[in-house]
This record gives structure tokens, sequence and C-alpha cells, in this order.
């Protein structure tokens, strides 16, 4: 996919979204090998949420490249904004798939960064295990708290010597969007924030059932393993998300 065949974008939330599903927007990810270092997020309700109650982070998301409706329920609005098409969210496990299978045939680099050591070691074996031939030039688990500047330019000078393709950021939101602000232009690829994917293709945590997905019901079923760390995310964010996608024509996108 072009950019002169890209659809368009909707707003949601005052965050500027692209108006594609999973498939194109693998093909965006993928086509980055070509083209200038791409920023990236992935928006679903909790991220949104978050754009609702910070201007600055609003801006943040507004500042990038691309955003993709990584909610069942932001491609929801996206149809009733205009977007017919749009039939099924842009999932980030599904998107990380979908670009690292496709980039095989184009000889895309990645590199893995996010979650704990032994985290992304697993992932980088499942992924090499599925996608035989995907090349893997970084694997790397961050410290739990914003890198210092020698720390900084020292993650510059590694990836500049890897040459990936795809940097993939699991870091949890926000602080994986506030990376991807930070650092694409530095690290000269395109940086792509898929949080949770990490642990979901490791194996460490199962995805939600493909019919719960489906209906817009992951957020429940997610609540329901992991109730005292993402009670907050759902019970008070998803309530924010539906208040602010009602009164977005009263808010200032930027």
């Amino acid at each position: 996919m072009t950019t002169s065949t890209r659809p368009g974008t909707f707003v949601c939330c005052g965050v500027h979204i692209e108006a594609v599903t999973r498939q194109p927007a693998a093909e965006l990810i993928v086509a980055s090998q070509w083209g200038q270092p791409r920023s990236t997020h992935l928006c679903n309700a909790y991220t949104l949420s978050l754009a609702v109650r910070d201007p600055q982070f609003r801006a943040l998301l507004n500042s990038a490249d691309v955003n993709f409706a990584d909610g069942h329920y932001v491609a929801m609005v996206g149809r009733k904004r205009g977007y017919p098409d749009m039939s099924a969210r842009t999932y980030g496990p599904d998107l990380m798939a979908d670009a690292i299978d496709q980039g095989r045939a184009r000889g895309l680099k990645h590199y893995l960064y996010g979650a704990s050591p032994s985290t992304v070691a697993k992932l980088a074996e499942a992924l090499s295990e599925r996608f035989p031939g995907a090349e893997f030039v970084g694997v790397e688990s961050p410290p739990f708290r914003a890198l210092t500047p020698e720390e900084a330019d020292d993650l510059v000078a590694r990836v500049a010597e890897a040459k990936p393709d795809v940097f993939w950021v699991g870091l949890g939101t926000p602080r994986q969007d506030e990376f991807v602000a930070e650092y694409t232009a530095r690290l000269n690829c395109t940086v792509v924030p898929v949080g949770a994917a990490f642990d979901f293709h490791a194996g460490n945590k199962p995805s939600a059932p493909e019919f719960l997905q489906r209906h817009g019901l992951e957020w429940a079923y997610r609540l329901a393993t992991e109730p005292r760390r993402l009670w907050k995310r759902y019970l008070v964010g998803n309530p924010v998300f539906v208040y602010g996608a009602l009164t977005d024509r009263w808010r200032k996108s930027v």
C-alpha cells in the first residue's frame, strides 16, 4: 500500500487514526523498508482514554506518522465516521506476525526491544520457529526505567550497527508510546509498539478466545485473568474512552 492509496484518517478521542485494517497495516510496515523512518502507535480504548485525559499525550500520538486502530471499538468508531471497510481492528499481535511473515520475502530485518530478558529471548525463539527465514538482528530487554543519556546513546549505536528495518517495542502503554516519540528519528527505522504481543507470542500469557475478540470482549477476558493489574485500565479507562469518542466534535485534536 502506498501513501497515495491509503484511504484516509478519522478522529477518535481527539486522535487521528489511519482508516485501515490488519492486512493493509502490515503492508505499510513492510513497505517501510524503502521509505523514511516511521513512527507508529497502536491505539486501543485504554490508549485513547489517556489521550482524553492528557492533552500532551494526545499531541504525542498526533505527532506520529501512523496511528492504527488496535481496539474493536476504535474500529467501530471508524465505521461510524465514514469508513465502512474497517471491518476489524489492527490487533498488535496479529500485526506483528503479519509483518514478520510478509517481510521474509523482502529480507526485512527486525529488532525486538522490551519485556524481561527471559521473555524477549523466548519471543525471538518462538518467532524464528514460526517464521523460518525471518531475520532478527537485535534482541534486548531494557531497564524498567527511563534510559540515561549514556544508555540511550549506546542503544542508538547498537541499532545503527544492526540496521533493522522494523524496531518492535514491548514496554506497555504509555511508556512505549513515549519511547516511539523520543527515539524513532534517532533509530532511523520504523518503530512499532505492540505491548502485550511480546508476552502472547512468547507463550507467557494466553490470548483471549477468538470469539471474545470478534465481539469486542477481549478486555473482559484480560480483566478476569489479571484483575489486580488491569481493573483500573478497563473499569475506569473504558468509560473515559466512550466519553471521549462521544465528545470529539467539541475537542481539539492537537
